[in-house]
């Protein structure tokens, strides 16, 4: 029987995006806070210099990639 901080770690994924079209601190709030927005993020850092989003929790790549496109900019998983 698992307890529930194994449960939680057990469903929780990491997923790393490529984000295209960021260029500047605003591009990169409005990308967190587009991922941020997915349910079952439990956490999301955006990196400007690497272009790319760090996200942890359960919400699949298709959902993280469409929130990132209604941000107004482009992702695909690294």
């Amino acid at each position: 029987m698992l307890t529930n901080n194994q449960e939680k770690e057990t469903a929780m994924s990491t997923t790393t995006l490529r984000i295209t079209g960021m260029t500047c601190g605003h591009c990169v709030a409005a990308v967190t806070k587009a991922l941020q927005g997915v349910p079952g993020v439990e956490s999301a850092q955006v990196n400007l210099e690497r272009a790319e989003g760090v996200i942890k929790g359960s919400a699949p790549a298709e959902q993280l990639i469409k929130a990132v496109e209604g941000a107004g900019y482009h992702a695909k998983v690294a």
